[in-house]
């Protein structure tokens, strides 16, 4: 079954560091990652910073309203 984000955790420079999904799963940055690479996880991307570094995006759908860094918070 796939599912989507729906809220973030963030460290204290306002980075992600934690994704909740529609089924109330917690997953760490890594985990997600590997989430969204498998299909399990929609309305995302995983892409290569210049840094060399994986990081996860919202797919591109010119709404800035679900950008990932806009989701929810949660503790």
């Amino acid at each position: 079954m796939s599912e989507t984000f729906v809220a973030v955790q963030k460290n204290g420079d306002g980075d992600i560091v934690k994704f909740k999904t529609s089924t109330g799963k917690v997953l760490a940055y890594e985990e997600a990652i590997l989430a969204v690479n498998q299909g399990e996880v929609l309305g995302a991307n995983v892409f290569k910073g210049k840094d060399g570094d994986m990081y996860i995006r919202g797919n591109a759908d010119g709404d800035p309203t679900n950008n990932l860094d806009q989701l929810p918070t949660f503790s």
